[in-house]
């Protein structure tokens, strides 16, 4: 089991690659290091960010495709928090520089109106707490040298989170089936990227029950008014300056996002 002191310098060091260069897997350094312990990683540097005054506003999910899974060797997703300033405005140009090796998504949001505190939820529990639903797209980024990332590197990076962009309009569930949504997402006139519903653990809402138990049990519940980002519908795209990325989501909306 790895001391609190590898913990803590762990964390010290992603942080300071936010600001500077990337780092090698923490994989290959401590290779005994665990999810729970990654975890910790990451929890170490949210109360840190919390206390410089950054404020949390939900959660993403991420390892979603059991493609990726697969890819990684892991058999479960993973999550990380969203802070305020990560949000973007669609018509907000982007700076590729604001996050380390970025690529970007596109995912089903979700806003909450009622907390989910059980540890055990369902998906009746997600239904009744959900107030929206809206496109969105991630741009995620790793920390770790050329995106060389296993399970433990990607839950103590907050899972390779970044930036992200909340389309329109906004929904209600009722009506919507989003196992069955495609998605198409476009770079200029080129279609970089396709997926349905059916992709993110088989329904996005499959997704949000993983979420709410797995943050529950960790004591960090979802709250009315969290945002939650539940996993990509298909491949995540590498963005580069100059690029302007659309999304469309049948049934549900458009969102955008354009890189300066």
């Amino acid at each position: 089991m790895n001391t609190q002191a590898d913990i803590g310098g762990i964390a010290e060091r992603i942080r300071t690659a936010y600001h500077g260069a990337t780092i090698a897997p923490i994989r290959s350094e401590l290779a005994d290091l665990d999810i729970d312990a990654a975890y910790s990683i990451q929890q170490r540097n949210t109360a840190l960010w919390e206390k410089e005054g950054r404020r949390v506003v939900g959660s993403k999910i991420g390892l979603t495709s059991r493609a990726v899974q697969k890819q990684l060797g892991v058999d479960r997703p993973d999550f990380g928090m969203l802070f305020a300033d990560m949000i973007v405005g669609e018509d907000e140009p982007v700076g590729v520089g604001r996050v380390l090796q970025p690529k970007i998504e596109a995912e089903v949001a979700f806003v909450l109106d009622r907390d989910i505190d059980v540890e055990a939820p369902t998906v009746a529990d997600i239904i009744r707490a959900v107030a929206y639903v809206m496109p969105a797209l991630e741009i995620v980024g790793s920390r770790i040298t050329n995106w060389d990332i296993g399970i433990v590197d990607t839950v103590a990076d907050n899972a390779s989170s970044g930036l992200f962009v909340l389309g329109g309009p906004v929904r209600r569930l009722d009506g919507l089936d989003l196992r069955a949504m495609q998605m198409r997402m476009t770079r200029g006139e080129e279609i970089v990227s396709q997926g349905s519903g059916a992709a993110c653990l088989g329904n996005p809402l499959n997704a949000m029950v993983w979420l709410a138990g797995e943050v529950a049990r960790r004591k960090r519940p979802l709250r009315a008014g969290d945002v939650v980002l539940s996993g990509a519908l298909g491949p995540m795209v590498p963005v580069s300056t100059g690029d302007v990325f659309e999304a469309t989501i049948t049934g549900l909306g458009t969102v955008s996002a354009r890189f300066a």
